[in-house]
């Protein structure tokens, strides 16, 4: 069963199919890119646990092989592919995400190193029985998943990019035809390749800024298929059928502009550390955006912010973990000592909270009516070569009864299902 649609999800009819077929084979919760199936950390998965025992849920394998770096799994089929640096090359690497075996693995290039910690930073994308994979050096690749034959390699090099300080950290987007990324430079700072050559399909030539750390997410306004990009000084909007820049707002972006657009409606949330905050935009049928809200509560740098109901819930820096009306950005409540600074993640009404000095992972209710824990455990065995400016970064995905986690070379299975 194909992981994600063949059509452009940024179209009305494709989002209305692809929600009625989410519903229909919610059986077999599969998680095929970055965030999720629906690209905002949500998932209709149900009857998992509502509380651990003490010492949390049981831990159903370990992978101790996945090497160094900051990926994040996708799982379609049975089968998790993830990034990791090994022996000093990026590798893409197939793991049974029954058992925790190994199946096979591709390599990239090699290895990005970084005072903050080595390898790749972006989760891979699968459609259509194809992986897509980008290494933080800028090397995008297509493979069959069955077997790791590459059908096609590109450079972010190539398309005008540089590395940026951190690496390239962005989770490609596939979008029918399509494979979204964000090179930055010159050229054009965000390309549409062909999914199936490897060609370049358009550049967005209106902007010439350099690539930061954010994702591309899909929108529709007002019955006006979009994609949403976050760079360091704009948030922007851009035509599907040509990259043409239809509207923008700016942002005060510093260091590291990190987290993903969330998209809700004809509005666009987003948020990045570094003292910059967060904003509320909408746009009009004509293309004009506005901000609706503009304040520093929310001031994610990493941590990932999750928009369920009319509230938006995560980690702001200097503020605590904290739940936000997604509508007016007034505060509902924060808890600023339960647990350190880290990132989140959602399944059936619960959120998944890991602690990125620590490793404690923490389950609570999922309500704009405070913090109430459901349990909690410390990851262990944790990685004794990760950098020491470095931390358990890696945002937590639960899929098909199970909850996985990574600290560098260890991948973590748990069974979270009641």
């Amino acid at each position: 069963m194909p992981s994600m649609r063949r059509i452009p999800v940024c179209s009305a009819l494709s989002l209305v199919l692809f929600l009625v077929g989410l519903a229909a084979r919610a059986e077999s919760y599969d998680w095929p890119q970055w965030q999720g199936p629906t690209r905002n950390g949500l998932t209709k998965e149900t009857g998992l646990l509502k509380r651990w025992q003490e010492g949390g849920p049981p831990r159903r394998w370990l992978f101790d092989k996945c090497g160094a770096g900051y990926a994040g799994p996708a799982i379609v089929d049975g089968r998790l592919y993830i990034l990791g640096a090994r022996d000093g090359v990026c590798q893409l690497i197939a793991i049974d995400a029954n058992t925790g075996d190994e199946l096979w693995a591709r390599s990239l290039g090699p290895e990005f190193h970084n005072d903050w910690g080595n390898g790749p930073r972006s989760t891979p994308a699968v459609d259509d029985g194809r992986v897509y994979a980008l290494s933080a050096a800028g090397t995008l690749i297509c493979v069959e998943a069955s077997d790791r034959h590459e059908l096609w390699r590109v450079t972010m090099e190539s398309l005008g990019g540089t590395v940026p300080n951190w690496g390239y950290s962005e989770s490609v987007l596939i979008d029918g035809d399509k494979v979204l990324c964000t090179p930055g430079g010159p050229h054009g700072a965000i390309a549409a390749i062909d999914k199936e050559t490897g060609k370049v399909i358009w550049q967005s030539e209106e902007l010439t800024d350099f690539a930061h750390y954010s994702s591309i997410v899909c929108g529709e306004f007002h019955r006006q298929p979009q994609y949403v990009q976050l760079l360091e000084k704009r948030l922007v909007g851009l035509s599907p059928e040509d990259g043409k820049l239809l509207w923008e707002v700016e942002w005060p972006g510093s260091v590291a502009v990190i987290p993903t657009p969330i998209v809700r409606g004809n509005r666009v949330f987003v948020t990045s550390g570094y003292g910059a905050g967060c904003m509320l935009v909408e746009v009009s049928a004509n293309n004009e955006a506005t901000k609706v809200f503009e304040n520093k509560r929310m001031k994610s740098q990493h941590g990932g912010v999750i928009n369920l109901g009319n509230f938006l819930y995560g980690f702001s820096d200097d503020v605590g973990w904290v739940c936000m009306n997604a509508r007016t950005g007034d505060l509902e409540w924060r808890e600023r000592d339960a647990l350190g600074k880290g990132a989140i993640g959602y399944a059936d009404g619960r959120f998944y909270c890991v602690d990125q000095s620590e490793g404690n992972v923490v389950l609570i209710d999922a309500s704009p009516k405070g913090w109430t824990e459901r349990g909690r455990f410390t990851l262990e065995p944790q990685s004794q070569s990760r950098s020491p400016r470095g931390g358990i970064w890696v945002h937590p995905v639960i899929v098909d009864g199970k909850l996985f986690l990574r600290d560098q070379e260890y991948l973590y299975c748990y069974d979270v299902k009641k």
